[in-house]
């Protein structure tokens, strides 16, 4: 029941309203006096309450001999009456607030916080993405944006998915080509990097469900980097990965030695990281390219 309530605060009752209109959804019609008893409402309370829950269109009067008494509107047409009277004012909300709105300021670089914000703007990318999407994603981003990427891959965008996880097992979120290789290391950090169009990027970094910082831009320097990394993650991976203890023995001992120097501090060297970051991931050789069917 309160939870009930709860979801009928959200769509803008109050908590006596929600009170009522559930005692009459269980019991009806019923008058003031009885609708009180069965809801737990004030009785001097009910009585201003019923002519708002009546005007609003949340419940019906029936003149009886004696006295009225209310029922309730069916659930059904009540959310859809919400639902019509939602749409309508959230259109006329768009139209003000564009009347107002001075242009947006297409370089911008937008910082958030909260893992809600972090999806919330994922989803939006990829729902405003025309023709080509990027993303490097760990399984539970993933889940979380299955539906978006579905309808986008069903409206023709091309997808490439990075699976920073490796995942030896669908979860069922990934779509379009999908390639899996861990190229981000650390267990306890989870990265989300979306790149719509290349036009726009959104990264974002997960340390606990507590600290979610993600940054949002049009710059066309991030948004390159952004889709690069997505890129060379996947093409450095593979060749690594195909090429496997044959790498050294084709290089000259100059390119060994300037992937000696480039690699993080301690790795002992860009080559060797990369094979320590694949074997992490349990890749040892070419993994599958996987293509998801568009449905």
């Amino acid at each position: 029941m309160a939870k009930i309530i709860e979801l009928l605060q959200k769509l803008g009752f109050g908590e006596y309203e929600a009170k009522a209109y559930i005692a009459l959804l269980q019991r009806s019609p019923l008058n003031g006096y009885e609708l009180a008893k069965a809801s737990g409402i004030p009785r001097p309370n009910i009585y201003t309450l019923l002519p708002k829950l009546e005007e609003r269109g949340v419940v019906m009067r029936l003149d009886t001999p004696t006295g009225p008494r209310y029922a309730p509107v069916p659930p059904s047409e009540l959310t859809q009456r919400l639902e019509d009277r939602f749409q309508h004012e959230l259109a006329e909300a768009r139209h003000a607030l564009d009347e107002v709105s001075a242009p947006v300021e297409q370089d911008y670089v937008w910082n958030t916080h909260g893992y809600t914000a972090l999806i919330d703007q994922a989803q939006t990318l990829v729902d405003n993405a025309k023709g080509e999407l990027l993303i490097a994603v760990w399984p539970q981003e993933a889940q979380a944006l299955a539906g978006n990427l579905r309808a986008a891959q069903e409206r023709g965008v091309h997808i490439t998915t990075l699976c920073l996880r490796a995942c030896n097992q669908e979860c069922g979120g990934c779509r379009g080509s999908i390639f899996r290789y861990r190229m981000a290391p650390e267990d306890h950090t989870r990265w989300l990097v979306t790149v719509s169009d290349g036009a726009e990027m959104l990264a974002g970094q997960i340390s606990s469900p507590e600290e979610v910082l993600s940054v949002r831009t049009h710059q066309h320097l991030l948004v390159e980097l952004g889709a690069w990394y997505v890129r060379h993650s996947i093409a450095l991976a593979t060749v690594v990965a195909d090429l496997g203890d044959k790498l050294p023995q084709l290089l000259n001992p100059q390119t060994l030695e300037v992937l000696s120097t480039i690699g993080p501090i301690g790795s002992g060297g860009w080559l060797e990281y990369m094979e320590q970051v694949l074997n992490s991931s349990g890749t040892s050789h070419l993994p599958k390219r996987k293509e998801t069917p568009v449905e």
